[in-house]
């Protein structure tokens, strides 16, 4: 990166150098969600049009902003703004946990998802969390595991197999008895 920023015209490295530094100081996090933003609330928490009662807890302003792009949730986001890992000595920020408590006392929720990476600190981040929402009266998900479609089970890894295994459903009865066909 650095020679490539090397070889530009000086007049477009200095443009870049400024907009860098304009972006840094107009983002900062959303007061409700901890999303990126350079309006107050964000335009997710802002929107009237989402559902309000499913809240889907993540790690990074990243991680919601690839959920986003999927448009596999309309709710609203809380984002942590870290992670638990031991190994390379991080823990969630210190208030992390007391603003999600103080967000589902705010709300009407009635779930929350804690989509939180599918790795060991991600495990440490779910059941930290999990430990302050367990007397809470809401339901709780989580995303589950497994092997990603148009994926081969011959080339999955074993802790994939396993979740797979692990997050396996049931199917329904009725389900087996319709015709293939249709």
């Amino acid at each position: 990166m650095a020679l490539f920023l090397l070889l530009q015209p000086q007049s477009w490295t200095r443009e870049l150098a400024q907009a860098l530094i304009t972006l840094r100081e107009s983002l900062h996090p959303c007061s409700e969600c901890g999303n990126l933003t350079d309006i107050d609330p964000c335009s997710i928490c802002r929107d009237p049009l989402r559902e309000r009662e499913t809240l889907c807890v993540v790690e990074t302003a990243e991680d919601l902003i690839s959920l986003e792009q999927s448009g596999v949730h309309g709710g609203l986001y809380h984002v942590l703004g870290g992670r638990v890992s031991p190994l390379d000595g991080e823990d969630l920020p210190p208030d992390a946990l007391n603003r999600l408590l103080r967000r589902l006392g705010e709300g009407s929720f009635k779930e929350v998802i804690l989509a939180t990476n599918p790795r060991v600190e991600g495990d440490l981040t779910y059941y930290a969390v999990l430990e302050v929402l367990r007397d809470r009266p809401i339901r709780i998900s989580r995303l589950a595991y497994g092997l990603p479609i148009g994926g081969s089970i011959g080339f999955a890894d074993r802790v994939t197999l396993h979740a797979a295994m692990e997050a396996r459903r049931e199917i329904q009865k009725s389900d087996s008895k319709r015709d293939p066909n249709q």
